[in-house]
């Protein structure tokens, strides 16, 4: 909707930095990265293309520093989940199964940014590309400690297992090949924990 004639726009009430990174997020998730033109980021920003390179030396400055705030997102759910849930590693891993169930509505609307971008930059030395592979080395990183202090066996498979299941939620959801992804979700994470509670021998009794 245009701005009523003498009132700015709400956009236009933003700081411009903040602006660019608004319009990319909107057109990135909505028409990829390779068909929007900077020419088409500042339309909407209601800006230049000057106004975006004094911001971003380059479109591809633009799209890292847009999948560092995605990133930032997903980090933050981290530091909730331990927050909310001190010296309870367990509830905080599901309370992170939680937080991706919530989000694939979204997902199967608009598909997760990182899937989709790392569709479309198949360089691995696309800064844009570095961002999300040093996101999954240390989002890895951090469920490992708290399979770790969970006491799960074999905390480093449990990883790998609770890995696959949310990121393949999310591709499930973006498809839509499975219906009612967040509660599958929910209940193989669920499933993944028992799993690897359980000891890793079960005690032995001898016959006389």
């Amino acid at each position: 909707m245009a701005a009523s004639a003498g009132r700015p726009s709400r956009v236009a009430k933003l700081p411009p930095r903040e602006r660019i990174l608004d319009a990319a997020e909107e057109l990135f998730q909505s028409e990829g990265i390779r068909r929007v033109g900077v020419q088409t980021i500042a339309e909407r920003a209601e800006t230049t293309k000057m106004a975006i390179y004094r911001h971003f030396e380059t479109k591809d400055a633009l799209v890292a520093e847009w999948l560092r705030i995605v990133a930032a997102d997903y980090q933050a759910a981290f530091d909730r989940a331990e927050a909310e849930h001190p010296g309870r590693p367990r509830d905080q891993i599901l309370a992170l199964a939680r937080f991706i169930a919530e989000g694939l509505p979204a997902i199967s609307h608009r598909g997760c940014p990182f899937i989709n971008s790392l569709a479309e930059l198949p360089d691995r030395s696309h800064p844009a590309r570095q961002v999300i592979e040093q996101h999954k080395a240390h989002q890895t990183s951090r469920l490992l400690g708290m399979c770790t202090r969970a006491g799960l066996r074999d905390p480093g498979q449990a990883t790998a297992a609770i890995t696959f299941v949310l990121e393949g939620a999310q591709v499930s959801a973006q498809n839509g090949s499975i219906d009612q992804a967040g509660d599958h979700l929910m209940r193989s994470i669920e499933g993944i924990l028992a799993q690897h509670h359980a000891p890793l021998d079960a005690p032995r009794t001898t016959t006389g």
